[in-house]
């Protein structure tokens, strides 16, 4: 099983960029060209989640939403993985650990928009994810305030790096975390399935 994994050497550093991808869209895709750009990155991870726990309603099939991923974001540094299905996690918090263990030599940063970072103290473990692995947020519309002014962010002031700084973040030791403002790209998934442009036939 491990040949189906997605392939980062030792000593690279990878952005992870987990969600349900339901579907995927260019606003996506532009935050990974920016995480990659500005914390420095190696490569970069699209994790495909088998379901959002923090969702009531169910996603798109996953093998639906793999496929219109990777025509979303063709990058030769960028992968669209299944590897939690595969591997049988379903927090980041598991993901994370999980992860850690596969790939030792290969530096982790967990990537997030900040509308993802406002509700961070929502998630299983929260605390247990900022100290085993640095996280970089990306500005998203309509969500740079709440995201500063949360709890997570506040409980972890002291191990902020300015957004200046970015690039040292993934060399940086855990808890560490950077806020850098991106240009803004409003694409939503949410947006998406309203209109009735996606749906499980649609990959």
């Amino acid at each position: 099983m491990r040949h189906q994994f997605p392939y980062a050497a030792a000593g690279q550093t990878v952005g992870l960029l987990g969600g349900s991808f339901d579907p995927a869209h260019e606003g996506h895709a532009h935050i990974t060209r920016e995480a990659m750009k500005r914390f420095g990155l190696d490569r970069v991870w699209w994790l495909v989640s088998p379901g959002n726990p923090l969702k009531s309603r169910g996603p798109a099939p996953l093998g639906d939403r793999v496929a219109w991923a990777r025509q979303v974001m063709q990058h030769p540094r960028v992968t669209v993985t299944d590897i939690e299905a595969r591997i049988g996690t379903r927090y980041t918090a598991q993901t994370v650990a999980r992860l850690q263990n596969l790939y030792p030599q290969v530096r982790f940063v967990w990537l997030m928009g900040a509308d993802n970072m406002a509700q961070f103290h929502q998630w299983q473990d929260w605390r247990g994810i900022m100290q085993s692995v640095p996280i970089g947020v990306l500005a998203r519309p309509g969500q740079r305030i709440s995201a500063r002014l949360s709890r997570a962010a506040a409980l972890y002031a002291p191990y902020r790096i300015p957004g200046r700084f970015g690039h040292l973040l993934a060399r940086a030791e855990a808890p560490a975390w950077c806020f850098v403002n991106v240009p803004m790209n409003s694409a939503s998934s949410t947006a998406i399935r309203a209109r009735g442009d996606w749906s499980a036939e649609a990959g």
